[in-house]
């Protein structure tokens, strides 16, 4: 059986996932849009959130805050970013996280792209990887990293010389691979043809009409996204699925029965 949760607070990540039904629980260490160093919240601290997590079988995972963008060429952000990725891993490491999650970020609009893909070759070899790296697909920017597949095949081809590459992995998230402009029927077979994995699905429904390039989660269902194609990359993926949809432990719950439905659990 597949590994299913959700995006939770994180101050008892534990609960959380028990409360939805769920052995998964995604969180941020710290304030998504700041620059703060990561703090574990949980009651005991790290070490006992580690235990915690391996005794009730809830698989833990870190997402990195949204202002990091290791691809910028603008050293005032792109320094910043690689300190705060490693703190953020280096802290998920202690807490047993199975992955940390990272938007693959942009550089500015008049700036070459391949530099950013090199940044991120820079950066993949210089931070120590104690858990798996997982660069997550965005819904938009015109010179993003990984917002079309294009962009992904050169972020790969960048990275996999880094010395650290063999511990990157992928995460696919449905929403942003609609408004982005990605088909989601058939996704799964082009971003492995690409990647060679999807570690982790990021299953949410669109707000906002394909290729609009706008990030807003919707309910499972409530959206825009194609719902064939949606449960499509749930089924054929083979990898843990955490939702980032609106509402909290009951309307989640409901959410990952649909899930397990799909999945004929």
């Amino acid at each position: 059986m597949l590994s299913l949760g959700a995006h939770v607070d994180q101050t008892d990540p534990i609960a959380e996932a028990q409360a939805r039904g769920a052995t998964l629980s995604q969180f941020f260490l710290g304030d998504p849009q700041g620059w703060k160093g990561p703090k574990v919240a949980y009651e005991g601290g790290a070490q006992a959130l580690r235990e915690a997590a391996t005794a009730a079988g809830v698989d833990l995972y870190v997402h990195a805050p949204y202002v990091l963008n290791v691809a910028t060429v603008n050293n005032r952000i792109r320094i910043p970013s690689r300190k705060l990725l490693q703190q953020t891993v280096t802290v998920a490491g202690e807490i047993g996280a199975k992955g940390v999650i990272v938007h693959g970020g942009h550089v500015g609009a008049g700036d070459d792209a391949e530099k950013g893909f090199d940044n991120w070759r820079k950066a993949v070899d210089g931070i120590d990887l104690t858990v798996p790296l997982l660069i997550e697909n965005t819904a938009g920017g015109a010179n993003a990293m990984a917002r079309h597949l294009d962009r992904i095949a050169m972020l790969w081809e960048a990275i996999s010389t880094a010395s650290g590459f063999e511990n990157v992995g992928f995460c696919l998230d449905t929403c942003h691979a609609h408004a982005g402009g990605e088909e989601l029927v058939g996704l799964v077979e082009r971003v492995k043809a690409i990647t060679g994995r999807i570690d982790l699905v990021h299953c949410n429904d669109s707000r906002d009409a394909f290729d609009s390039g706008a990030d807003r989660h919707a309910n499972l269902g409530q959206g825009q996204a194609d719902p064939e194609g949606l449960f499509e990359v749930v089924r054929v993926a083979g990898a843990p699925v955490c939702l980032e949809t609106p509402g909290g432990a009951e309307v989640h719950s409901l959410e990952l029965d649909l899930l397990r439905q799909k999945l004929g659990e």
